[in-house]
């Protein structure tokens, strides 16, 4: 990936999370959803490493 030799602002680190998350954790379609069973930082890379797997572990189970 290219990255930049230099930059002009350094990134700040980021904060930590902690506690069951309130909002978003009604299902808005379908019947069956992730669960995180420890608090961390998920890419978006590893979201759709998990909706494919789903789809291909249900296949014929319909819609997700």
């Amino acid at each position: 990936m290219l990255q930049p030799k230099r930059v002009k602002y350094r990134n700040h680190h980021r904060g930590r999370r902690k506690g069951v998350a309130t909002s978003g954790s009604t299902l808005n379609y379908g019947d069956v959803g992730l669960k995180a069973t420890e608090s961390a930082w998920i890419t978006s890379r590893q979201i759709e490493a998990a909706r494919r797997a789903m789809t291909r572990y249900g296949r014929r189970g319909g819609r997700l």
